[in-house]
């Protein structure tokens, strides 16, 4: 099976384990030295109508994709929320 990194847009990303619905992928995080991908990233769900924001993006890294299929994306383990990196300074 073939797909374009435009195509993933329309895939839904779905948990093996549980049947549960993360969402669309909406972005790709790739290695730029290596041009592997590391994690899929599904926009957070828009609270009360996108009106109070949104809630954080889930990053899910490649090895937890399990199967791709025509309009699904299968992951094993549940994706985690990514924090924000602090800085210290």
């Amino acid at each position: 099976m073939e797909t374009r990194i435009a195509e993933l847009r329309y895939k839904e990303v779905i948990s093996v384990a549980d049947g549960s619905r993360f969402g669309y992928v909406g972005d790709m995080e790739v290695d730029l030295e290596s041009g592997q991908v590391r994690a899929l990233v599904v926009p957070g769900r828009r609270r009360f109508f996108g009106l109070l924001g949104r809630e954080e993006d889930r990053y899910i890294p490649w090895s937890c994709v399990r199967r791709f299929g025509e309009d699904i994306i299968l992951v094993e383990d549940p994706p985690r929320r990514r924090t924000p990196r602090r800085h210290n300074g």
